[in-house]
């Protein structure tokens, strides 16, 4: 620890004495006006002052960050993070290359055991789930089964990772959610370490691999998602490199009005930043409206950055945090250290200190504004008020498809399909509701809006009401603890009566683990090419994304979502009409069994207690007798199955060290792309289809299509995974006129054929790839095999005009080179097909964001030149590039180092 400027010091507390390093020293020997920071610079600045060591973390790092101004520009910041967090669809794949990285030591006579998290890493098996049971006692036993029955490989790696590597831990399945487990167990707001004789506090701060690792920012800590391929650098000890951001402070005043939930409240917000734009920035939240939003409201909020589109929402350490800390069971010595700590340091959340901050925009919201919302039907930030949902709706189904409609004629909204059931049949139309779902992180962490879809259903029940037939519907709390106070309070049952049974203790239908629609559902729905619609409670829904045959997709608070599967439909305004009808055949409308904000703070009294938590979370890494039962591999280096439809050793680390960068010569386009391409278009999680290239390569391996499971569930196969590199059945490549799905062209030929057909057949001849995209590209999750996969078919660049944050670090991880359009020019104003042969001039020189020129050869011989920005925003990409990606990087220089020792 150099500590340049004498800022190390001790803290004496009621559970013990520790030393610190204290940012407010800084302010008093005149070096930065640490009050007038954001808190989120304050967390990030104190991790460069704990780790300075002149040669990643520099005096001059220090020193330029200290100097954070509301326009930063460009102040390179080497953040070192207390750990790391993994769900298992991401994490597999980490796990995966660090056991190929100990072969690659190995292979070169290093000792593999070298290769260990450095940092602290826990992993949460938490999307591998499915929803294929529903509406009974038995549906979570039966998903359970078929979650291990479908998943033994991949479990069988986590446990061989959890025996072989230090400093990892694997938290079961059948737990809970990851971000869930985090914000009620793992983390700590302030941690502690030994160094060098004392016992150093700091704050707690992460990177995970899910886009929604925000939803910790609620509690006050530092911490957002990265792609897999960054947090395993991050693992290994490398700084996580960034540009210092703009921070958006965001007021919010007033109190959220009766009827109105935090999840009203985060599609408001939203909307709102959304619209503004803070693509890159932090936003933190401050103002008196902050003091009246529990704890899990701000989780709320802070989970949905990804969305909103920022890097994180935070919210500073107060009162409400120690609040929360001792309602989940954290030991009291805990929480005074996190007092303690942070009201020395100069982050703990006073409106006097609030009023000394400088942000780099404002905006504000009155809380007493919000009303009941949903979003959809295709995109999280389009929220529309409750009372115009119907009118919504039925716009959307004959708005053109790139105005985010359905693009149907007027001889197609009437149509209607008959279902018949045994003794019943139904008729299912455009807007039935197919699938409702209390699922994902975002809410079921809330016991506010949990507890009130608990007593709108009691109310629903005693009225007489009942969840239409076709209606699939679910309940996927986000821990155990959820279902401990569901059952404490008696409202389980009366949830259960509406088939709102538990189903598993994971992402489900959030992610695409919806699981299958009913058979005659399906084929009603394929019958009629029916718009039919799903509403969850969830963060995400974009297109393909939930289930295969639905096209719209709400998100909703819980109670909204017990709503909807009463009425069955969206063409319905709950404002004006009935939900149904009691057995006496009068009309219960909506506000009839919703619940008051007194009713649900009563249950909450009665429910809430820190020992739910503590007995929950008292053997969390233990598991059950399944977990307990899968027989571990052992060893230094993994055993791998040449066999394996789950799991194969990727090629990644084959070359290293032979990488050369140079000019791109010769390049083909393989997707022309538009606005707003997300990671579920270019790396889908949900189902394989049959007919695809993947599901053709499982079927060669005698895999049978019922036994495919799902894409996310086998990113540790990189054959599976690229062959399902932009085949989302929804992704429009712009090059075929009226085609939807993945699909290319490949020139000069005109052949069309599956992307990854063209890319096999560009690669055999040795020619690079390019894509061409619009703005945003990369949107939604932090998915590392959307960057992997790219990699992988050959495309050597990605010319767009603007990259979500996480994307583009991750193209960059693998040495795939993200390129800008110079602003005000795109593919339109430059007149570009896809259908040129293309140069990028310029790359054995690269500096962060250099201009490098593009030549784009025209088939009748004429040339298109411009200039584009490299996006490698700091000099440790530019070297990431040049070796061929962020862990060839790392374990170069562990070579270099052994070597050298």
């Amino acid at each position: 620890m150099k500590d340049s400027f004498q800022t190390l010091k001790t803290l004496n507390t009621p559970s013990g004495t520790y030393a610190y390093f204290d940012l407010t020293e800084l302010e008093r020997k005149g070096l930065a006006e640490v009050s007038r920071l954001p808190f989120s610079i304050r967390i990030m600045l104190e991790s460069l002052l704990r780790n300075e060591d002149g040669y990643q973390v520099t005096k001059e790092d220090i020193e330029a960050l200290a100097r954070w101004t509301p326009e930063p520009g460009e102040i390179n910041v080497p953040l070192k993070l207390a750990r790391v967090i993994l769900q298992d669809f991401t994490g597999v794949p980490a796990v995966v290359d660090l056991a190929a990285m100990r072969d690659a030591v190995a292979e070169r006579g290093g000792d593999p055991r070298r290769i260990n998290p450095v940092v602290p890493a826990d992993l949460v098996i938490d999307h591998s789930v499915q929803v294929d049971a529903f509406g009974t006692a038995y549906a979570f036993f039966y998903n359970v089964e078929k979650e291990y029955e479908r998943n033994r490989e991949r479990y069988l790696l986590l446990k061989w990772a959890q025996g072989a590597l230090e400093n990892f831990r694997v938290v079961p399945p059948g737990t809970g959610i990851v971000h869930q487990v985090n914000l009620e167990y793992l983390a700590k707001v302030v941690m502690t370490q030994q160094v060098e004789g004392l016992t150093l506090a700091f704050p707690d701060s992460l990177v995970g691999t899910d886009s929604h690792t925000t939803m910790v920012n609620g509690l006050g800590v530092l911490g957002w998602g990265v792609g897999g391929i960054e947090a395993e650098a991050v693992m290994l000890g490398q700084p996580y490199y960034m540009l210092a951001p703009k921070v958006v402070g965001f007021k919010l005043y007033g109190e959220l009005p009766e009827g109105a939930t935090a999840t009203d409240l985060v599609l408001t917000i939203t909307e709102i930043l959304r619209k503004h734009g803070v693509v890159g920035k932090f936003v933190e939240f401050y103002g008196p409206g902050v003091a009246r939003l529990s704890l899990a409201d701000r989780a709320t909020i802070a989970n949905m950055a990804p969305e909103y589109g920022a890097t994180m929402g935070f919210f500073p350490v107060d009162e409400e945090t120690l609040n929360y800390l001792r309602l989940t069971g954290r030991p009291e010595e805990l929480v005074e250290l996190v007092e303690a700590y942070t009201k020395a340091v100069g982050l703990f959340r006073t409106p006097e200190a609030e009023e000394k901050v400088r942000y780099s925009e404002t905006l504000e919201l009155d809380l007493s504004t919000v009303e009941p919302s949903l979003a959809g039907p295709k995109r999280p930030q389009d929220r529309v008020a409750l009372r115009e949902v119907k009118g919504s709706f039925l716009a959307h189904l004959t708005k053109p498809v790139k105005e985010r409609g359905f693009g149907l004629g007027p001889d197609q909204l009437g149509k209607k399909v008959l279902v018949k059931r045994h003794d019943e049949e139904f008729e299912l139309a455009h807007g039935s509701v197919v699938i409702a779902a209390i699922t994902s992180c975002t809410n079921t962490s809330n016991p506010t809006v949990m507890l009130g879809a608990g007593l709108l259903a009691k109310k629903a029940v005693e009225a007489g009401l009942d969840t239409k037939p076709w209606v699939k519907s679910s309940l996927a709390p986000g821990s155990k603890v959820v279902t401990d106070y569901l059952e404490a309070s008696g409202l389980l049952p009366f949830l259960e009566a509406l088939r709102f049974h538990v189903v598993g203790y994971g992402c489900t239908t959030c992610i695409g683990n919806s699981g299958p629609l009913p058979e005659d559902i399906a084929k009603a729905v394929e019958e009629g090419n029916l718009v039919v619609a799903a509403v969850l409670s969830g963060n995400r829904n974009f297109e393909g994304r939930i289930n295969p045959h639905v096209k719209a997709n709400y998100l909703a608070s819980p109670m909204l979502v017990v709503a909807y599967a009463l009425a069955g439909r969206m063409d319905i305004d709950f404002t004006q009409e009935p939900l149904g009808h009691d057995p006496n055949g009068k009309p219960v409308y909506l506000k009839d069994i919703w619940p008051s904000m007194e009713e649900i703070r009563e249950a909450m009294a009665k429910t809430l207690d820190p020992e739910l938590f503590k007995k929950e979370y008292a053997k969390v890494f233990e598991g059950d007798e399944r977990w307990q039962g899968l027989p571990a591999p052992t060893g230094e280096l993994f055993g791998w199955d040449p066999e394996s439809t789950y799991i194969q050793k990727p090629p990644f680390f084959q070359n290293l060290g032979q990488h050369r960068v140079g000019d791109i010569r010769g390049a083909r386009v393989l997707l022309v792309l538009g606005d707003s391409v997300t990671t579920d278009h270019i790396s889908p999680a949900g189902a394989i289809p049959v007919k695809s290239p993947a599901g053709q390569y499982l079927i060669s391996k005698g895999v049978k299509p019922e036994d495919f499971n799902s894409y996310g569930s086998r990113r540790g196969n990189h054959q599976v995974m690229m062959r399902g590199t932009f085949a989302n059945i929804r992704i429009k490549n712009l090059m075929l006129d009226g085609v939807e799905g993945g699909y290319a062209k490949k020139l000069p030929e005109g052949e069309v054929d599956f992307v990854y057909h063209v890319a096999m057949r560009y690669q055999e001849e040795g020619t690079p790839l390019l894509v061409i995209a619009g703005k945003e590209y990369g949107t939604g999750s932090s998915r590392d095999w959307a960057a992997k996969g790219t990699f992988l078919l050959g495309i050597k660049a990605v010319l767009a005009e603007s990259f979500e944050r996480i994307h583009r670090s991750n193209l960059v991880g693998m040495g795939v080179l993200p390129l800008e359009f110079l602003p005000g020019e795109n593919r339109e104003t430059l007149g570009l097909t896809g259908y040129e042969v293309y140069d990028i001039l310029g790359l054995q020189d690269l500096t962060p964001r250099k201009k490098v020129e593009v030549v784009a050869r025209r088939e009748d011989g004429t040339e298109v030149r411009f200039q584009a920005t490299a996006r490698l925003d700091t000099p440790v990409e530019v070297d990431y590039y040049r070796n061929g990606g962020i862990l060839q990087t790392v374990l170069l220089n562990m070579l270099k180092e052994a070597k050298a020792q």
